[in-house]
């Protein structure tokens, strides 16, 4: 892969709660149009890390640039307006709205209609069709309730709200942890379109073969440090579970 630049530089993040330190002087790089996929087994700082980018958690130390700047993420609503969604394993939908409500929830656009200010439904649709057109997505799924739609379609609605709303890094939590093979292969599809469009993907998984899958690079946390980066054309499977374990090459 061609070096490009720079979207995200997270350096020497730490991280502590009470006496127990998730993060210790971690580093990060995202680069532009790729996807990076990070692993590590239970507790070695992944969704800490992760949730100090997205705002969840603020860092204890380090230093964080997002497109070249230096920024102090406090919250969510501070990862969003530097473009920057993530999709949680729980997908964060209302399973009783429409995928469009659900997209354009707190958000929705209005219309004036006899001096009162109604939902625009009709341009809400035409704004969700087209966003899902961009993404290889059918949108026969619109009018659906979204607890009726398959964990591959919610994942898309999910995916949808994320890029409508101008998201140029996009984090994405175990997408693949509650489907099926096909169901999946989706999502990958959809990963590598975002990836085409020069969206920049963060991918935790515990599931080597999306790693395999869709990721360019590989990082690798244990125990709450960087345990080595590798190229995904350059590894294995085994060598990334060898790093996991604490192997060294």
């Amino acid at each position: 892969m061609e070096k490009q630049n720079s979207v995200v530089v997270m350096k020497n993040i730490c991280k502590s709660f009470g006496g127990l330190q998730a993060l210790k002087n971690v580093n990060l790089n995202l680069y532009e149009g790729e996807v990076l996929g990070i692993v590590g087994d239970n507790g070695a700082g992944k969704s800490t890390l992760i949730k100090i980018l997205s705002g969840a958690y603020t860092k204890d130390e380090g230093e964080i640039y997002v497109f070249g700047e230096k920024r102090d993420i406090k919250s969510p609503l501070d990862a969003r307006n530097l473009g920057i969604e993530t999709i949680y394993q729980n997908l964060a939908l209302v399973p009783e709205f429409t995928p469009v409500e659900n997209v354009f929830l707190a958000r929705e656009l209005r219309k004036s209609l006899l001096r009162l200010r109604v939902l625009d439904r009709k341009k809400m649709k035409k704004e969700m069709a087209g966003t899902l057109k961009k993404i290889g997505i059918d949108s026969a799924m619109l009018g659906a309730v979204t607890r009726n739609l398959s964990g591959g379609q919610q994942q898309s609605v999910a995916i949808s709200r994320a890029i409508h709303w101008d998201a140029k890094i996009i984090i994405m939590d175990e997408p693949t942890a509650s489907l099926g093979v096909e169901e999946s292969r989706r999502v990958f599809h959809v990963v590598r379109q975002l990836k085409e469009k020069g969206v920049s993907v963060i991918l935790i998984t515990h599931n080597m073969h999306s790693i395999f899958e869709v990721c360019d690079r590989i990082e690798v946390l244990r125990l709450g440090e960087n345990a080595g980066m590798r190229m995904r054309e350059k590894t294995t499977p085994q060598e990334v579970v060898g790093l996991i374990m604490g192997e060294r090459p």
